[in-house]
């Protein structure tokens, strides 16, 4: 039978959320866990792999076994074997043609940026931080240019292994509450690194050193040698794939900031 969970972590805990030789990713992580409650091997499959250092406030994953169990064991048994930077947060039983990542129609991240002159103490490895201030409005012009269908190769890491860089930006949008800055990104799929590349040049923008223009600009060279540095992984947050009604899931998408 196959199930569909969805599972939170704190990414400073793991290399990252693909399975890893020495064990240090999440999914080698829910794996044990999941196994322990299968009284079995179980291997799973996910809606996204996030880098070292990247936290999931839903990242969804799915699963194949026979083992026959409630579903409280799922969530609550697993969460017992878990780490304590992860949790599962539902499971449900799921159609066979269910697949975590190839059945998501879009995927949502967020970078949660600290902006002010002194380090972060209490959100350390848990935001991003720029200590000069930042022009919202021209980020905010910037980041509409992104929404559309692109090329995004100039956002694109080396080691990128997607077959094509053409990706859909549905939602591109920069807001702040303070000295809290959100990015907030939704597209049918990202490119490696593209969310932390795509706050790099916003970054850029913002702080005076290219104008709002030079987003398009970028694009059209699809050249990454081009682009600003890949920001740091520290505020980034997936937060959940989108998925068919039919296949009856709870919700799959968290805010970061209103989880409960």
């Amino acid at each position: 039978m196959r199930h569909a969970l969805a599972l939170e972590y704190d990414g400073r805990a793991f290399c990252g959320f693909q399975s890893q030789r020495d064990g240090c990713g999440v999914q080698d992580a829910l794996q044990r866990a999941l196994a322990t409650v299968a009284a079995s091997p179980i291997a799973v499959s996910a809606a996204g792999r996030t880098d070292a250092g990247v936290h999931a406030a839903s990242q969804i994953v799915h699963f194949d076994t026979d083992a026959a169990r409630p579903e409280s064991a799922w969530v609550r048994g697993v969460n017992a074997s878990l780490p304590p930077a992860a949790a599962v947060l539902w499971a449900r039983p799921v159609d066979d043609t269910f697949h975590a990542r190839f059945a998501a129609t879009a995927r949502h991240y967020v970078y949660l940026l600290q902006n002010r002159a002194e380090r972060p103490a209490l959100l350390a490895g848990r935001v991003g931080w720029y200590h000069r201030p930042l022009d919202l409005g021209a980020m905010q012009r910037a980041a509409a240019r992104l929404v559309g269908t692109h090329d995004f190769s100039a956002f694109r890491a080396a080691e990128c292994q997607a077959k094509s860089p053409v990706k859909t930006l549905v939602r591109a949008q920069v807001r702040h509450d303070g000295t809290l800055i959100r990015f907030e990104f939704s597209a049918n799929a990202f490119l490696h690194h593209m969310v932390r590349n795509l706050v790099g040049a916003l970054i850029e923008i913002g702080s005076g050193r290219r104008d709002a223009d030079w987003i398009g600009e970028l694009i059209a060279t699809r050249d990454r040698t081009r682009g600003a540095a890949t920001f740091a992984p520290d505020g980034l947050y997936f937060c959940g794939a989108d998925y068919d009604a039919r296949f009856g899931l709870p919700a799959t998408r968290r805010d970061v900031l209103t989880t409960t």
